[in-house]
């Protein structure tokens, strides 16, 4: 039997509400939308949540909110998913491409190094569930007056010194892609921030502009969210904490099984909760494991391969060589992660990966 990568649910309490939404018959932005979007914003402690299609959305929604141009640049780390990078270039800025620390999130020094007078703000993501330093990202931020925007999306319920990520910038961003910590049946994403305006300026965006049924203050888009999602979100919303939970048992016992072996694991750094969206392991034999995995029935994955100062879409812009990113993308592989994965599996596939290092 195949492990997969990720599992997400599905069980009756989901189809029941998914369900009672289309006898609603109110399948756009309606009552389950707004009860989902005030559930969010408390379970982050932010006063605002805006649901859209896509992180990818609410980031975009969020920088055109805090008026960015062309011209301005953005940093962000390169070791992150490529919509991150689009977001930013759809924004009309430009991205300015920041080297990975030893947890593979933003390194604050690299950061701080590459400031210029055209930076406008930050965007550091919060990686594989693993919260950044973000002590050390807010002092480069507030010393050169920029923004802070956090992407959230692989790390939703994740928290540093017990305050949950998504509540120390001006804004957030999260994703429901079906993998997520907090799992839709397809696309999804919210904006969460503590800002009045910016919120009211996200909610006009996401519904092309609108400030009522017919009138447009500006240009936005169809970036709404459905009815259907939002139910089965908010009956996830309150199992998601002890979903993370559950992750984080499975973490634990990767790393017992996997301890003694020439292989780094995850570590989670001090003062921050890790919610192990992925569970990535780094040896230089990567590729040969990963094929050993593949022929017993075990599904990995690489995040990410190639790294986002590397893509073809940003060659244009040059960027600089990021040498710990370009290291670390030739070693990393997540194995088998998600909070309905059983501990047996998680044995199965300790026991696989100790028998390729045996040989």
């Amino acid at each position: 039997m195949t492990i997969p990568l990720s599992r997400p649910p599905v069980d009756d309490e989901i189809k029941e509400a998914v369900l009672a939404a289309i006898e609603g018959r109110q399948y756009i932005l309606g009552p389950q939308c707004k009860e989902l979007e005030s559930e969010l914003a408390r379970h982050t402690g932010v006063k605002h949540a805006v649901l859209t299609s896509s992180a990818t959305a609410a980031l975009w929604m969020i920088m055109r909110g805090l008026g960015v141009r062309a011209g301005d640049e953005i940093l962000t780390p390169s070791h992150t998913a490529f919509p991150t990078i689009e977001a930013i270039c759809f924004a009309g800025a430009t991205p300015v491409f920041v080297d990975a620390d030893d947890w593979f999130t933003m390194d604050p020094k690299d950061a701080a190094a590459r400031i210029t007078p055209r930076t406008v703000g930050i965007v550091p993501v919060h990686l594989y569930g693993q919260p950044v330093d973000v002590p050390a990202i807010q002092d480069v931020a507030s010393a050169r007056g920029l923004w802070l925007l956090e992407d959230c999306a692989q790390a939703q319920g994740a928290a540093w010194d017990g305050r949950r990520v998504g509540s120390f910038g001006v804004a957030a961003a999260l994703s429901f892609y079906p993998s997520k910590n907090l799992p839709a049946m397809g696309d999804g994403g919210a904006v969460l921030t503590s800002d009045d305006n910016l919120a009211a300026r996200c909610r006009r965006l996401r519904d092309h502009g609108r400030l009522n049924k017919d009138v447009h203050a500006e240009i936005g888009f169809n970036l709404r969210f459905n009815e259907l999602q939002a139910a089965a979100l908010r009956v996830l919303l309150r199992r998601l904490d002890a979903m993370n939970d559950q992750r984080r048992s499975l973490a634990a016992r990767y790393a017992q099984g996997l301890r003694d072996l020439p292989l780094t694991l995850p570590a989670e750094r001090e003062h921050a909760r890790h919610v192990y969206h992925l569970y990535v392991v780094r040896t230089p034999r990567r590729n040969e494991l990963a094929a050993f995995l593949k022929d017993r029935g075990i599904q990995t994955g690489i995040h990410y391969p190639v790294p986002t100062h590397r893509q073809p879409a940003v060659e244009a812009l040059r960027p600089a060589t990021l040498a710990r990113t370009e290291r670390l993308v030739e070693e990393i592989l997540s194995l088998p992660m998600s909070a309905h994965h059983t501990p047996a599996e998680i044995d199965q596939v300790t026991a696989a990966v100790r028998e390729f290092f045996a040989r």
